[in-house]
Parts: structure tokens; sequence; C-alpha cells
């Protein structure tokens, strides 16, 4: 009997698939196991943060969620996040305000209405703004944008004060060393993140239905409204809250324009505040072993944050989605 002979061609796609299966394997385990790295990472940064802050919030004499205070070295420790997680808030919320939307903006305009070469520099001088120091931010935003956004201050004050927020009240001098002036820096440092990311998701939308919009006699804007953003609404939810995720964290520029002041105030245009990073960076160096402990515990109150933020963003996506 004569032994069967298997086909060249069929052995050399067997050793193919043979070859692509093992590439699909190594591949898998690559990714499973840097999925893990980053759970176990996360655990274990929240494990730390409970294990340091509980006995300090322990030892508080008030409430750590109410307290406006922070005196963790005094007899009778009093320390509190009240004013930390009020000023953390406006401040981002401030940014994300006036970031967004320009940030969706630019990335319009530089992918579907700005010539080719203008729109390649326009997006890298955008995109040069991320790689600007926190520091340097800081700076500006006390020694140049404070002294001279008085005017809009007052303008804001003049057609808006009713409300409340904007108003100077006569006792009031305005510094502009504000929440206002804070998320107005916030908003420039996390532009170039949302613009980027935007600008991507938008270059993603599928050709055909750009082309079939105006086939129809669509307005460019029209197009956009009818087939970019819907495409592109997930992508752009993650790059704000990517954003948001930076203005939350933000440590030098915060701490160098607003004056710590542990206080709640709903005139954004008054000096003084702290957020939780800029009271851990101000605090840490000269704080005891209550006092870190405290500052950790703020610490844990923040990563909580950040993560309920991802986590009800990535849940909006998944329902849109469903949807």
């Amino acid at each position: 009997m004569t032994a069967t002979r298997v086909p060249r061609r069929d052995h050399a796609v067997a050793t193919r698939r043979s070859s692509f299966s093992a590439g699909d394997r190594v591949f898998r385990a690559v990714s499973v196991t840097a999925a893990t790295v980053v759970l176990v990472a996360m655990a274990a940064i929240a494990v730390f943060l409970v294990i340091r802050s509980v006995p300090a919030i322990r030892q508080d004499t008030t409430n750590f969620l109410t307290t406006r205070a922070w005196l963790p070295e005094e007899a009778r420790p009093i320390f509190g996040i009240a004013a930390l997680l009020f000023h953390t808030v406006v401040t981002s919320a401030l940014a994300m305000i006036i970031a967004v939307p320009v940030a969706v903006g630019v990335a319009l305009f530089t992918t579907f209405y700005a010539p080719r070469r203008l729109s390649a520099g326009l997006g890298y001088l955008v995109d040069l703004l991320a790689a600007v120091p926190s520091v340097i931010y800081g700076l500006w935003g006390f020694f140049f944008l404070a002294p001279n956004i008085t005017g809009l201050t007052l303008w804001l004050s003049r057609w808006l004060g009713w409300t409340g927020i904007v108003h100077y009240r006569l006792n009031n001098t305005p510094n502009n060393l504000s929440d206002l002036t804070a998320g107005v820096v916030l908003a420039i440092m996390i532009l170039p993140i949302v613009s980027s990311i935007t600008r991507e998701v938008f270059r993603q939308v599928p050709r055909d239905q750009v082309e079939a919009a105006l086939a129809i006699g669509a307005t460019r804007w029209e197009m956009i409204r009818t087939a970019v953003l819907p495409f592109g609404r997930s992508g752009v939810v993650s790059a704000a809250i990517l954003g948001l995720g930076r203005a939350l964290g933000e440590t030098l520029a915060v701490a160098i324009i607003l004056a710590p002041a542990y206080t709640i105030s709903v005139h954004l245009t008054e000096g003084g505040g702290i957020t939780f990073a800029s009271n851990i960076a101000l605090k840490y160096s000269e704080a005891s072993e209550l006092g870190i402990g405290a500052l950790l515990g703020s610490g844990l109150c923040l990563f909580a944050i950040t993560l309920g933020v991802n986590f009800g963003a990535q849940l909006l996506i998944r329902r849109r989605k469903e949807a």
C-alpha cells in the first residue's frame, strides 16, 4: 500500500494556522497578564490607603466628611474633607465646562473644515500644550492670567451677578486668585488631552457615511450632526473623562494659584480655596504620623471619586451602545 501524501499547499496552510494559533495564545497570555497587573496594582493602592488612613480617621474628633478645618496636629485632632471636596469639584467642573466644547470644536475644525496643512499645524500646536510643565501653568496663571482677567470677572459680575456665583460683594477686592482662575488654567491643561482623543475618534468615522450625507444634499454641519457626532459620542465622553481625571489630580498649578483656605463659598470669583491634591502637596512635608494618615485618607477619597467617575462614564457609554 502506498502512503497518502499531504499536498504541499495544505501542509503550508496547516503550518500557518498553527503558527497563528500559537501567536494568538501568546498575545492572549500577555494581554491577560497586563490586565491582571493593572487590577492588582489598583487593589494594592486601595488596600494601602485604607490601612494607613482608617486609624487616623478614627482619631478625628469631628466628622471627617463635613468638617472644613485641617488641624491634625492639635491635641484634639480636627480635620475633614468638606472644603477639599468642594473646591476640587468646582475647579474641575469649571475646567470641563470650558475645555470640552473648545476641544470638540478644535477637533471638528481640524478634521472636517481646515485645509490639510493648517489642520496638521493646528493639531500639533494644541497637542504641544500637553508638554508644558504644570508649574509653568501655575506661574502663568498667578502672574499673568489673574491680573488680566479682572475685566472679564467684573463683566460677569455685572451681567450674572444676580446668580450669586460670580458676584463681587462690596467688602471683597478682586484679586482673581480664585476657583474661576484655577478652572481656566485647568481647562487649558486638559484641552490637548480631550482634543487629541476626540480628533482621532472623529477620524475613525466611516467615510461612506460622511460622503452619503453630503451626497443627499446635507450641509457640512448637518453631516457632522447626523453622521459624525452620533458615531463619536462614546469617544468624546471617554476623552472628557480622561481630562477630568487630569483636572481632579492636578497639584502644582492649583497650589500656586489658590491661597490655602478651608472655606466653602459659592462665589467663584473670591480668593482662597484648596483641593485634595494641593492640600497633600502643601501639608505632607510638615505632617506628623497622624497628619500623614489624614492626608492619605483624603487621598483615598480622591481615589474613590476618580474610580466612581470612570465607572459611571463606562456605564453611560455601555447603555448608549445598547440603545
